[in-house]
């Protein structure tokens, strides 16, 4: 047997093992907790990168700090991490390894949560306490299986090309909001990482390393029968916007976990509405209108470092 041949056996062997692991943590975790508080809510960070461990520690903190929130949990993503570098959360803090790399982890219903609604986030973005309120109490009045966040996303069809195209919300109509930062309730994690009608998208985004937002839209579209929930209240602190001055805000967003990348990222995700339509046989998005407002604003959530001063990242 040649190297170049045992080499590929090997790779394939450590696929296969992961594969397995990530198939016995996701089962493990798949029975539903016995009561839930409705009155607070748990925020789930996923992290992969040691580069950022520093600013997950803080916005951590910073979460577990706020009253409404009950629990945070990180799920650490990258198996190659010395358990050494992992210490230094705050003690109201989980740290979950998971198995694998895989995208699909960001929605693991993991045991710790113990409250209805759930807010997922990315390791780079901190709401203030007014944002993250308002989108929790926003997620209470609707109905169950909603999306509630902040930063939009649409689909449209492209007749030239037959198939669905991944775009930017257009003037107050979207169908998708990111995950970024949004507020959901916990048993959309577990139909997400349960069903086995999901098996083959799962399998698609962890193929793309991508995505995995888009399935979770689908998903909530298929229980709600409706689209997400904009809003706009407080502010959000982004430190991955590559609108931020400097390098800063394009180093950020360079060390993620998931492939992006300019235009081949919007056409890898159009790619993905596509697959993930032919693969469930329907296609549940629906699109939404307006936001819900708390105070009059204008522009982005996002806050983005400019000249100097803290400013939304949509400011010239």
């Amino acid at each position: 047997m040649t190297s170049h041949r045992r080499l590929r056996l090997l790779l394939l062997a450590t696929l296969a093992a992961v594969a397995v692991a990530g198939g016995e943590e996701e089962e493990a975790f798949c029975d539903a907790a016995a009561v839930l508080r409705t009155d607070r809510l748990t925020v789930l960070l996923i992290g992969y990168s040691e580069r950022r461990l520093p600013l997950l520690r803080a916005i951590a903190g910073a979460y577990a700090a706020q009253p409404l929130v009950l629990a945070v949990v990180v799920l650490w993503s990258n198996p190659s991490t010395p358990e050494s570098l992992l210490s230094g959360f705050p003690p109201a803090v989980t740290l979950h390894r998971t198995a694998s790399s895989s995208l699909n982890s960001r929605f693991l219903p993991h045991p710790s949560i113990r409250t209805a609604a759930v807010a997922v986030a990315d390791d780079d973005v901190l709401p203030d306490a007014a944002a993250l309120s308002f989108a929790f109490a926003t997620w209470q009045r609707s109905r169950r299986g909603t999306l509630v966040g902040f930063f939009p996303r649409s689909h449209h069809l492209d007749l030239a090309r037959g198939r669905w195209a991944y775009a930017a919300a257009q003037p107050g109509r979207y169908s998708m909001v990111l995950t970024k930062l949004l507020v959901l309730g916990v048993d959309l994690l577990r139909i997400y990482t349960c069903s086995p009608e999901l098996a083959a998208a799962r399998a698609v985004v962890d193929r793309e390393r991508n995505c995995e937002d888009i399935l979770m839209n689908f998903v909530a579209a298929e229980e709600s029968g409706e689209g997400p929930v904009l809003v706009d209240a407080g502010s959000i602190r982004d430190w991955g916007d590559p609108r931020n001055d400097g390098a800063g805000g394009e180093a950020m967003k360079a060390v993620g976990l998931s492939s992006t990348g300019g235009t081949g990222h919007w056409e890898k995700r159009g790619e993905c509405i596509t697959e993930f339509h032919r693969l469930l046989g329907r296609m549940p998005l629906r699109y939404s209108y307006g936001k819900v407002v708390a105070a009059v604003a204008g522009g982005e959530q996002g806050l983005c470092i400019k000249g100097g001063r803290l400013v939304r990242c949509d400011q010239e």
